[in-house]
């Protein structure tokens, strides 16, 4: 099952008593600080949930399948990582019955 922007805003609508659009507004206002905040390379932090980060993958060869003679080089990049924290692994773990 997949939960969407829009799924989240009216559950939380529906609990909070704020407006859609209040809430919504409040979503999206998160999800640019905390693109602003990993953008210039610092680490965002919800304790018991996880850890946003950015990580370098460092330059690397690598090779076309159809021409393996011809090589490619794959430029350094920034990625986005995710480090669940210990009530979220815990939910997760119990809702699979593990």
């Amino acid at each position: 099952m997949t939960v969407t922007k829009r799924d989240l805003v009216v559950r939380i609508s529906e609990k909070t008593n704020l407006s859609q659009h209040e809430v919504q507004e409040v979503i999206e206002q998160l999800m640019l600080e905390i693109t602003e905040n990993l953008s210039v390379g610092s680490e965002v932090v919800f304790r018991n949930f996880g850890t946003f980060k950015t990580a370098v993958h460092q330059p690397k060869v690598g090779r076309n399948p159809l021409k393996p003679e011809v090589e490619i080089t794959i430029p350094a990049r920034k990625v986005v990582r995710f480090r669940p924290g210990k009530i979220l692994k815990e939910r997760v773990q119990e809702e699979l019955g593990v």
